[in-house]
């Protein structure tokens, strides 16, 4: 029978149909012997366990004290000498950070008959499971010489070819799980991510915050600016919202005495989808009793750093070919110093002007609400002219009220909260403000939200009155802050899009 390996060479790629016919004639074949999809193998060691462990033993010391593998792992690469021997390679889960593949050599007198010529006839993305001793060739390429041979898994169809790999970026996208088994980067990317988020649950245990979980369907949805996705819930027949932000919870719970909370949550929002935005995303919300705005910024910078440490071995990063340094302390800025200095040219007078930012606003093609104040224009403006360029890490400080509705105003500078939004490579990366805990002031702030909807903004707030009616019995002073996980990730795992740090993005059905 001519193998799917002996067409590697050929010009015109086999159709797939056929090679899936081939296979499933296969498997029909293994059902048949009774022998297919077997589950009492169990394996003992993993590749890049080995590869530590006996790449610098010599041949000779391998000869001298035998090694005995039990492995398993899926066949990459397949190289046969006739029917008396063969390679093969084995990539199994413990890939990314060490070598997650190991070769396999596999011979008539000591593998046997039967093995051998099944073998011949498995392909490329079967499962197998192997028992050897490890030996090391001519090449000193560490190998298990295979005494016993297992099919555990038939793969029905073809992996994509092994020199141009999965190409396309949104096939990538749509069937990951081929993209994690063809690309060792993409394991990387997400095993870099796992790190990064275990360093933040470690980092705040530590730091006495205590963990918890709050509801992801809302009656109302609040915590943040946003458009939400609405549902209905047949049992009580009402209708309800995938939660935009937890914060009004997990500030409920400040309310009851937990003094410092997180939640590394999920979270929905019903807006466009960019190379930075996900309908639903992950981000860390963590709130602070007897804490603010300042205090804040210190502990953001350093979750931040150590989990960029963890991740990715250092706090100097390149992303986009270019250095990023979490190592130095961050910059501040206020709205106003930001566009000094990166859009310089601008007026003192000309940056207090409501109707001169309204219309420089418009060139920029951005038309603002009726109802936007001076602070609100000036963000505006910011956002147009200042925030691509913010590369180093940036707190961004000061925000008007008028769009900052759960966070204090300053005792001292009228119309701005002490908030800050963190920036850097030019995008949002966290949000925090000292908290809004005057239960009359939230109130107005809440009525002046519900006038902002009323107007046509459709990401203004609803009123909360059981948020409310929390408040009443008193809250703490407290900071909270909650940073973008998934642009995080981005910027560690230096992914120029989203969807390369999401397992599973949103995307268009298939036609």
């Amino acid at each position: 029978m001519t193998t799917e390996q002996d067409q590697a060479g050929a010009q015109a790629a086999p159709d797939e149909n056929k090679i899936i016919a081939e296979r499933r004639v296969k498997l029909a074949a293994l059902r048949e012997q009774g022998i297919a999809f077997p589950n009492d193998f169990r394996p003992q060691h993993k590749a890049a366990d080995l590869h530590q462990q006996y790449a610098a033993k010599s041949r000779e010391e391998l000869e001298a004290e035998p090694v005995t593998v039990v492995l398993a792992g899926r066949m990459m690469l397949k190289r046969e000498a006739g029917k008396k021997a063969a390679f093969a390679t084995l990539q199994d889960a413990s890939g990314a950070k060490a070598d997650g593949r190991i070769q396999i050599y596999a011979t008539l007198d000591l593998t046997g008959e039967a093995a051998m010529a099944a073998l011949h006839h498995y392909d490329l993305g079967d499962i197998l499971g192997v028992t050897g001793t490890l030996f090391k060739t001519k090449t000193d390429e560490l190998t298990i010489k295979v005494s016993e041979l297992r099919l555990i898994t038939k793969s029905l169809r073809p992996l994509p070819d092994k020199f141009h790999g999965l190409a396309d970026q949104e096939t990538k996208y749509r069937q990951r799980y081929v993209d994690l088994i063809m690309n060792e980067e993409t394991r990387r990317t997400f095993k870099a991510r796992t790190s990064a988020i275990s360093s933040i649950r470690r980092f705040m245990e530590k730091n006495e915050f205590m963990e918890v979980e709050t509801p992801m369907l809302h009656t109302i949805p609040g915590g943040a600016a946003a458009k939400p996705f609405t549902t209905h819930h047949n049992a009580l027949d009402m209708q309800m919202f995938l939660r935009i932000a937890p914060e009004l919870y997990l500030k409920r719970l400040v309310v009851g005495g937990f003094d410092r909370v997180f939640e590394i949550n999920r979270n929905f929002r019903n807006e466009g989808v960019s190379i930075r935005h996900n309908p639903e995303f992950t981000m860390m919300e963590f709130y602070a009793a007897y804490t603010d705005y300042k205090w804040l910024m210190d502990f953001t910078e350093a979750v931040i750093r150590q989990a960029a440490i963890d991740a990715h071995g250092t706090a100097t990063l390149t992303y986009g070919g270019r250095e990023l340094d979490l190592a130095k302390p961050f910059h501040r800025l206020t709205i106003v110093e930001a566009i000094n200095k990166y859009a310089p040219g601008y007026t003192a007078a000309q940056l207090t002007d409501a109707e001169f930012i309204k219309t420089e606003l418009l060139k920029f093609g951005v038309k603002p609400f009726a109802t936007a104040g001076l602070g609100a224009l000036q963000l505006a403006l910011f956002e147009e002219t200042a925030e691509a360029q913010l590369w180093e890490p940036t707190y961004i400080i000061n925000y008007p009220v008028e769009v900052s509705p759960l966070a204090r105003a300053s005792d001292t500078v009228a119309g701005i909260t002490e908030r800050f939004e963190l920036f850097m490579v030019g995008r949002e990366i966290a949000n925090g403000f000292s908290e809004l805990n005057d239960a009359e002031d939230q109130s107005a702030r809440f009525l002046a939200q519900v006038a902002a909807k009323d107007a046509g903004d459709e990401e203004a707030m609803f009123y909360d009155a059981d948020y409310i009616r929390a408040l009443e019995y008193g809250m703490p002073p407290a900071g909270g802050c909650g940073i973008g996980i998934d642009r995080l990730m981005m910027i560690i795992t230096d992914s120029p899009n989203i969807r390369d740090v999401l397992l599973f993005p949103h995307l268009r059905r298939e036609d």
